[in-house]
């Protein structure tokens, strides 16, 4: 008898545990994430390249340990697509918007579904087409809103329901300023500045991301649509030449913070659970039904 009450206790305190998590997460107002590319955690964790990360990010974020790119999934694409839709459909390469075209239920289609505001920012595109081709460091790989038939309205350069939502990084600061920024808010950099491609004058991946990064996160996390209750996420697309772990960090006034991190096994379905958590939209959406969220990152 006393074991089953023992068991019937332990369960209480797993259901509870699992109630307090999302409530944590369904405080959070205002999401801003940041993806940049191709480096395993243990190649920026340390690293003199990334000092903006590391002696500044890390001490205030709490972070995840062990994140991974779902298994064996590369390249860039199908990653982006997990992030979004929670499966890359079959696709094991970086194909076109015009090349792959799906109409699957998918994170921003929910959002707009419930009336929640998104925006998806991207370095180097102008904001006066729906930016479907890549022009000198932009890509539309790292955009995977624009593989939806319901966003691009069937690969529209001119669709106005994409251009209102694709818009030029530029806009940022501003938006952060007037506090008109939308609830979710996908952000991507040039292929330079995303740690992908080494560019002059530094040639240093890593550190033209720390650097890219030194500039934009400040203004979002001085701004008041991330004081009150916002929270930022920066993550990698992928592991080279492996699954990783690559990076994940985590910041919000609701964070555990104080360089917290776990060893917590996840995978970018973790980060769409934990979207669909925070903006209450259902039902969960591929392999997110199953993957663990980051709730742990958070206070409960």
């Amino acid at each position: 008898m006393r074991n089953i009450i023992n068991l019937s206790g332990l369960l209480a305190l797993i259901l509870l545990a699992a109630v307090q998590t999302d409530a944590a997460l369904q405080d959070v107002q205002t999401v801003f994430v940041i993806v940049l590319e191709n480096h395993d955690w243990s190649e920026i964790k340390g690293s003199s390249s990334a000092p903006f990360i590391n002696d500044t990010l890390l001490p205030l974020a709490s972070h995840a340990e062990q994140y991974f790119n779902p298994p064996h999934l590369h390249p860039s694409l199908p990653n982006y697509l997990y992030l979004e839709a929670g499966s890359n459909f079959g696709i094991h390469h970086n194909a076109s918007p015009h090349g792959k075209q799906l109409t699957a239920p998918h994170l921003v289609a929910l959002l707009d579904q419930a009336g929640i505001s998104w925006t998806s920012y991207h370095e180097g595109i102008c904001g006066c087409n729906c930016p479907l081709q890549t022009v000198k460091n932009y890509t539309p790989l790292t955009n995977p809103m624009v593989y939806f038939t319901d966003v691009t309205e069937t690969n529209d350069v001119d669709s106005a329901h994409c251009i209102a939502h694709m818009r030029p990084l530029g806009e940022l600061v501003g938006n952060l300023q007037s506090n008109t920024v939308a609830r979710y808010n996908f952000i991507t950099p040039s292929l330079c500045h995303a740690m992908h491609t080494p560019c002059g004058p530094l040639n240093d991946r890593i550190k033209q991301g720390d650097d890219w990064l030194q500039e934009v996160v400040p203004p979002i996390l001085n701004s008041q649509a991330y004081q009150d209750n916002g929270a930022l996420f920066i993550t990698w697309d992928e592991g080279v030449p492996g699954d990783g772990p690559i990076g994940m960090i985590v910041l919000s006034p609701l964070a555990k913070g104080n360089g917290y991190s776990n060893t917590i096994h996840y995978t970018h379905s973790s980060t769409l659970r934990t979207l669909q958590t925070i903006f209450g939209v259902t039902p969960l959406l591929g392999d997110a039904a199953v993957a663990t969220d980051l709730g742990d990152l958070f206070n409960p």
